[in-house]
């Protein structure tokens, strides 16, 4: 063997770990401890175009345009949640509250769309100044679908002359969404808000919410009613939270739920003590999550869960009037007043006057004399 074929044999040892093609030194191309031919090195490879550092193309980020290592993507761009486009990340959107980032064109798409993302919270609007109790609403509606078209009917509604309430995604319903609605007195609901025309419109688009077995009517009530620093607004809300575990057959009657839904949504904190301040405690530390009668969660309200939908007007406002006088007696209430109270105290404590739906929901549910409930019935109000 001369000394030419020699050198050239030295030259041609290496293989292809790909393809298996023999390669000279200067052809073989290394890449996480293989060789590999040019062809192979480019089909199973790219560079990425931000730090020219070669990884996998089965690993690369991006897109056909912009090729991206993992390092480079996760620290310098995101994925728009809904069209799928790249974006650098200081030029994303965000949906409020959430963790969705956004393009600017789908964000301002998702922005003038009449159903929101279920973590929607817009700056609340306060309604009426009658009192500091303000309440708002969550109604799930549902089998009418979840349409723009139909909620944007319901938006024309209610906010035909200020921005009353939106709509809400929640996926805990099955084909449609929840109206929420901006804080407001009681007063205001009753007066001046429009719930009855929004109700009839709902219906009118087949909707339902009481013939569900899903929908839930939640009302939230802003803590600074209970006082003007956290320690007397804890006591008040004790007081809240004794009475509803005190007088928990009556309020399930008057809620329309059945018990496993109430387990599931609503759950009882089930630590009724001789004292308030003791079952609040208990409450407090059984920490039970949002999913209770009275959801303590929230830093600006408190969240009276129990009760069923309702598209039947006479019903919904009987219910907000229910929890007004439920939180008035315990803002006025002492705790041992308040132990004291019975249910039939008080129902005298209501005004009949000013509380006509409130009045005749409690006779048609016979919960306006003091008799024991340990039943608990369903009757179906139709809607």
């Amino acid at each position: 063997m001369n000394e030419n074929t020699y050198e050239q044999n030295q030259e041609a040892i290496h293989v292809c770990s790909e393809c298996g093609a023999k390669l000279t030194t200067d052809d073989a191309h290394e890449f996480e401890g293989h060789l590999y031919c040019e062809d192979c090195l480019d089909d199973l490879t790219v560079l990425c175009d931000c730090c020219s550092t070669r990884i996998r193309r089965d690993d690369a980020e991006g897109n056909d345009s912009l090729i991206l290592c993992t390092r480079c993507y996760e620290d310098r761009y995101t994925t728009c949640e809904d069209c799928g486009c790249l974006i650098p990340t200081n030029d994303a959107y965000y949906d409020d509250d959430s963790d969705y980032p956004y393009c600017a064109s789908c964000y301002q798409k998702l922005r003038e769309r009449p159903i929101h993302a279920y973590g929607y919270k817009p700056e609340p609007i306060f309604y009426g100044s009658e009192s500091d109790l303000y309440m708002g609403v969550e109604l799930e509606i549902d089998k009418g679908g979840e349409l723009d078209e139909n909620a944007e009917n319901l938006l024309d509604v209610a906010n035909f002359s200020r921005e009353h309430i939106y709509c809400k995604h929640d996926g805990s319903i099955c084909d449609c969404f929840e109206i929420v609605s901006h804080p407001m007195t009681l007063e205001y609901h009753m007066s001046k808000m429009n719930w009855k025309e929004v109700f009839e419109k709902a219906l009118e688009m087949k909707y339902a919410s009481h013939n569900t077995s899903t929908c839930g009517f939640h009302v939230h009530c802003s803590r600074y009613a209970f006082g003007a620093d956290s320690y007397v607004q804890d006591a008040a809300i004790g007081r809240v939270v004794y009475f509803v575990e005190k007088h928990w057959n009556e309020l399930v009657r008057f809620s329309r739920r059945h018990a496993d839904a109430l387990e599931r949504w609503a759950a009882r904190y089930a630590t009724i003590s001789p004292t308030t301040k003791e079952t609040f405690k208990k409450a407090k530390d059984k920490r039970m999550g949002r999913y209770v009668a009275v959801n303590l969660e929230n830093y600006e309200t408190i969240e009276f869960r129990l009760f069923r939908g309702t598209l039947r007007y006479e019903t919904f406002i009987a219910t907000l009037q229910l929890v007004s006088e439920i939180c008035n007696a315990a803002i006025a209430l002492t705790d041992k007043e308040m132990e004291n109270l019975s249910w039939s105290d008080f129902v005298l404590r209501i005004d009949k006057e000013s509380r006509d739906e409130l009045i005749a929901y409690l006779k048609l549910k016979q919960l306006y004399v003091n008799e024991p409930v340990n039943e608990i019935a369903d009757e179906s109000e139709g809607m």
